[in-house]
């Protein structure tokens, strides 16, 4: 009996062990399934690839973005890949192939150049952004791709400015920069040819041009786009300005200080600055600070650059130090000053001119010091401000760049809240405002003198005389 009882029970254990195990394997697909997109890239967060190099993006699938979901809906124009993935020497596979990386495997992902490449490498993270939404990569989904200009809140210009710039203007011989402005001419002409851009004049337009030299013969030409830009040093108003375009940090180049426990006790240097000290154009108060500060007692003041080992130096005093000095140089801002962010090492800011990113959501003085020029140069005014912030008061503002640290943050995949969120969310904001500049254009378009020939692409337009 005993025997017979067991052969009995056997197949109903089988059965029951199956049953649990086919249960526990589908609640496992069903949640990796709802996970979607955004759980992917926490996964995928932190495997190197927001670097320039190193750790690859696994390959995989995710749902595409939906539009009507979308906080910005984006047309971006299928150009050749000369203006943009081409500058990094990738070529669409096989014959004929298409105008996009599939960036949904790593092998996809063309690489972007490490060193001082990076810092203005913007155009790079907000494209594959776009196309990740398009292809069912993981992101955020802010800002999405769509099909069709007439759906889209804005239309973005995927031409890699600062990489041109840096390819083509930065080599032997200096000949060679005619690419970058040949580069810059096939623009023109492209987007004189597109009946979006006759629409409404390129005012719905998105151009990305980060690096202060980038796009320095057609910005003139494209002055009714939005310009998404690091500083406007070197734009006159009447071509840039904050009322339509858009500020961008640079990408950081030292190391996130990851774990950091070095509070104010632990770090030895009251205020820190290594960099080019002799500056052209508006820098030259860094000369008068250098000649303040150099024998003041627990100031680091020296001459530095990135040659040799100097962004491992730029990483181990940025994080030693309490203060660190963002002083203007030939342009209004650079990178020192997200260096200092992430190195969690409180800015101090020195730049009449600067325009912060995201400075209408963030809160610079919460985290940051922002002085005069012409305080800065007073003697004694500096040292006696800087000590007379308490320990309690820095350690406030220390706590707080941890707290913002993501939002100047470039990566792939993104992530919520990250630069390249951040970035499309403050274009989004500008949306009414191109919104009313369109309409207003249009109030007389009833009359046949206004009215644009859309239906002829080789018909005349404002762009063309200027490219012609």
């Amino acid at each position: 009996m005993a025997a017979a009882a067991t052969s009995c029970r056997s197949p109903l254990a089988w059965l029951f062990a199956l049953a649990a195990a086919l249960f526990f394997a589908s609640w496992y697909l069903l949640l990796d399934s709802a996970a979607g997109p955004a759980a992917a890239a926490r996964a995928y967060h932190g495997l190197g690839l927001g670097s320039g190099g190193g750790g690859r993006l696994p390959a995989g699938h995710g749902t595409k973005c939906d539009p009507a979901r979308a906080l910005l809906r984006v047309f971006m124009y299928d150009m050749p890949p000369e203006f943009h993935f081409g500058l990094l020497d990738w070529k669409p596979p096989g014959f004929g192939g298409g105008v996009w990386p599939d960036v949904r495997h790593a092998a996809g992902v063309p690489e972007y150049p490490g060193g001082l490449n990076l810092q203005h490498s913007i155009e790079y993270w907000l494209t594959l952004d776009l196309l990740a939404s398009e292809q069912g990569a993981p992101t955020p989904c802010a800002a999405v791709r769509v099909p069709r200009a007439a759906d889209a809140d804005v239309l973005l210009v995927p031409f890699f400015a600062s990489l041109s710039f840096n390819r083509h203007s930065r080599v032997v011989p200096p000949a060679r920069g005619s690419e970058d402005r040949a580069l810059q001419r096939r623009l023109l002409e492209y987007l004189a040819s597109r009946p979006e851009w006759r629409r409404a004049g390129g005012r719905d337009h998105v151009v990305l041009a980060h690096h202060p030299n980038g796009m320095l013969d057609a910005r003139y030409r494209l002055w009714p786009c939005v310009f998404v830009l690091c500083d406007f040093g070197r734009y006159p108003p009447s071509v840039a300005n904050l009322d339509k375009d858009v500020i961008a940090p640079y990408r950081h180049v030292v190391a996130n200080f990851a774990n950091d426990t070095a509070g104010y006790g632990d770090r030895p240097t009251l205020l820190y600055f290594q960099g080019a000290i002799y500056r052209k154009d508006g820098g030259s108060i860094r000369q008068e600070l250098y000649y303040l500060l150099k024998d003041e007692k627990d100031v680091h003041f020296s001459f530095g650059s990135v040659a040799g080992n100097g962004i491992e130096q730029a990483t181990q005093g940025m994080r030693a130090s309490k203060f660190c000095l963002n002083i203007a140089g030939d342009t209004p801002s650079s990178n020192r000053l997200f260096d200092s962010i992430v190195s969690h090492c409180v800015p101090v800011i020195i730049s009449d001119e600067i325009e912060l990113p995201f400075e209408d959501i963030l809160d610079y003085s919460k985290f940051s010091v922002i002085v005069r020029g012409a305080d800065a140069v007073k003697k004694g005014f500096l040292m006696n401000l800087i000590r007379g912030i308490s320990r309690e008061e820095w350690t406030l503002m220390w706590n707080r760049l941890k707290e913002v640290e993501k939002h100047f943050e470039y990566q792939y995949p993104s992530q919520p809240d990250d630069a390249v969120q951040m970035i499309w969310k403050t274009i989004a904001r500008k949306v009414p405002s191109i919104r009313l500049k369109i309409n207003r254009l249009r109030r007389f378009s009833r009359f046949e003198t206004n009215k644009t020939d859309e239906s002829s692409p080789h018909s005349s337009s404002w762009l063309q005389n200027q490219a012609s």
